[in-house]
């Protein structure tokens, strides 16, 4: 194994739950590696910035991601940590992805200060989130409800909600129990009800592919199942342009040495949606992905692609 490095330097984006995130990440490195210096470099990202434009439009996913990975090509930074659900399905060449720690609660999660579930909301309710992914699906549901955009920190979200501008929003529960604010869940959501955004729930490390020293450490806070899960929703997401435009969600969970993994396919409005389910040994996860990818497009996603022109990887 090479040495341990002397210092390492977190990237990181400055919102509570990224930070949360990246002092999570410190602390488990800290304890496995007690004489290595470890501190946190707070970057605003493009991402952070924009709130007024719904994500898709000004660039996706790629925008919390780019500034961090700047730091590491610079050398400011050495790994950077992210919500796996951020990260674009292809890295840019020179980086490479570390699955770590337990996977938290991937369900998405219904917030509201008057309803207790979908299914009480009253037609021309109005239900705030960001992704068109969750959107799909509630109109695929409920399409006497109507959606609007809602972007910002967790905070802000939950502060617009305060402030009477939504009946309900939808978060990931993920990241209200980092934050410790579960307790404003009024309901989970089933995966039949809102199938999760690939890797929603798990967390990353990204560092240049050239260092070794840093896969090797990296390599004692990984864990077996959740690695295999992600591989597999990302190798299904990659398989189907996993595009910010295009809604699509994948879950994988492991028994018994056998990954199964869930996939859905939707346009937009929600009136055109494919689902499909496969599952194969632990060992061969990616191609339990690209194995649903194309039984969703032989089911329709083909046609769903093409209407918005995403392109396949």
């Amino acid at each position: 194994m090479p040495p341990v490095p002397a210092r390492i330097v977190i990237a990181s984006r400055e919102s509570r739950l990224a930070l949360w995130q990246a002092k999570y990440i410190r602390g488990r490195l800290a304890g496995l590696y007690p004489r290595c210096s470890i501190s946190i470099l707070g970057l605003t990202t493009r991402g952070d910035q924009i709130l007024d434009q719904p994500l898709a439009e000004i660039g996706g996913k790629g925008l919390f991601v780019k500034e961090l990975e700047m730091a590491l090509e610079a050398g400011q930074a050495d790994i950077a940590v992210h919500s796996i659900k951020d990260v674009p399905m292809l890295l840019p060449d020179g980086f490479a992805l570390a699955v770590v720690g337990e996977r938290e609660d991937a369900r998405d999660a219904f917030i509201s200060n008057q309803y207790a579930s979908p299914g009480e909301l009253p037609g021309g309710s109005v239900v705030g989130t960001s992704s068109l992914r969750r959107e799909a699906q509630l109109r695929a549901r409920l399409p006497q409800v109507n959606t609007a955009a809602l972007r910002g920190n967790v905070e802000t979200r939950l502060r617009k909600l305060d402030e009477g501008r939504y009946a309900a929003i939808i978060l990931a529960a993920a990241g209200l129990k980092r934050l410790g604010l579960s307790e404003r869940i009024r309901a989970y959501l089933s995966f039949t009800e809102s199938l999760p955004a690939v890797g929603q729930g798990a967390l990353g490390i990204e560092y240049r592919a050239e260092r070794g020293d840093i896969a090797e450490l990296l390599l004692s806070l990984t864990k077996p199942a959740t690695t295999a899960c992600v591989l597999a929703e990302r190798a299904l997401g990659r398989h189907l342009s996993g595009s910010c435009k295009l809604p699509l969600a994948g879950h994988a969970e492991v028994s018994s040495g056998i990954v199964h993994l869930r996939g859905l396919v939707a346009s937009p409005d929600g009136t055109k949606l494919v689902r499909g389910e496969h599952s194969g040994p632990i060992d061969q996860a990616e191609e339990v992905g690209r194995a649903l990818a194309e039984t969703l497009l032989q089911a329709g996603a083909d046609r769903i692609l093409g209407e918005l022109g995403a392109d396949r990887a």
